[in-house]
């Protein structure tokens, strides 16, 4: 089952200004000292459109140079590196008590329409009737897992994984709240997809036997979306190699519209 709860997932996403140029967001209570990665994420997404004049982020460049600690107060320094009048751009620092734990570049964009559009990829043929319900830990809402791959399992199996997922009703709450729980959530699986072909290893195994962080994390998005409707997110690890994995997803509709994209390197080092 999930170790965090939709209720302070959302509350997450409440930011506040404490100075000029300085914001904050609560932590997501959880069993674990760190903060977890997909919360910034989403924080991040949420502070960037406080302050981007209703311009919608469209990219996120993510780097995390250090663990953040679940007890200490998280603030974001936002610097506009430019306002104009389609796009705009914000780089982030991400602080607890003066310690840099996650830097970012976020671009923004104000919704336009353009006769210029095409998708040149297909979704997999699935559907959630024919998934299998799963409970991911950083991911409070109903997820299925594609062809019943289990990332906890140490059996070897291709590097590539899917799920289905969709949130409870957001009711009112604005478009920011649908992607920042979108990037929220791409940061949790990508590692264990990573670790599949690696007989005898999954992501359960750290610290003990593994060492996993993430380093870099981007995230695209592509259209307008609603999580509380399926989403398809397909995963793959195209290398692993000096101790860094390396990984990619797409997210689609129900439909087969690809609605966001995402990237991630991170640390793969196995305990001697």
């Amino acid at each position: 089952m999930a170790i965090i709860s939709w209720e302070d997932t959302l509350a997450c996403l409440e930011v506040s200004q404490i100075a000029d140029g300085v914001y904050t967001a609560p932590n997501i209570p959880m069993p674990y000292r760190r903060v977890f990665g997909g919360q910034l994420l989403a924080q991040i997404v949420a502070v960037a459109e406080a302050t981007g004049s209703g311009k919608q982020v469209k990219s996120i460049h993510a780097v995390f140079p250090r663990e953040g600690d679940l007890d200490a107060r998280v603030d974001f320094n936002v610097e506009a590196l430019q306002d104009g009048r389609s796009f705009a751009s914000r780089a982030l620092e991400v602080h607890q008590d003066g310690r840099v734990i996650a830097q970012a570049t976020v671009s923004l964009h104000a919704p336009e329409e353009c006769r210029l559009s095409h998708q040149y990829m297909e979704a997999p043929d699935s559907t959630p009737k024919a998934a299998t319900p799963v409970s991911l830990s950083m991911i409070p809402w109903e997820t299925r897992a594609v062809g019943a791959v289990d990332l906890e399992s140490r059996a070897a199996g291709p590097a590539e994984s899917a799920y289905f997922m969709r949130t409870p009703r957001l009711g009112g709450k604005s478009e920011v709240a649908h992607r920042a729980l979108l990037a929220h959530a791409t940061d949790l699986t990508l590692i264990g997809t990573a670790l599949r072909p690696h007989e005898g290893l999954c992501e359960q195994d750290a610290p003990e036997r593994v060492i996993t962080a993430v380093t870099t994390h981007n995230v695209w998005f592509h259209r307008d979306l609603r999580l509380d409707q399926w989403w398809h997110v397909v995963q793959r690890s195209p290398v692993m190699t000096g101790a860094r994995g390396f990984g990619r997803g797409d997210v689609f509709d129900a439909n087969g519209r690809l609605a966001a994209s995402f990237a991630q390197e991170s640390l793969i080092r196995p305990v001697d």
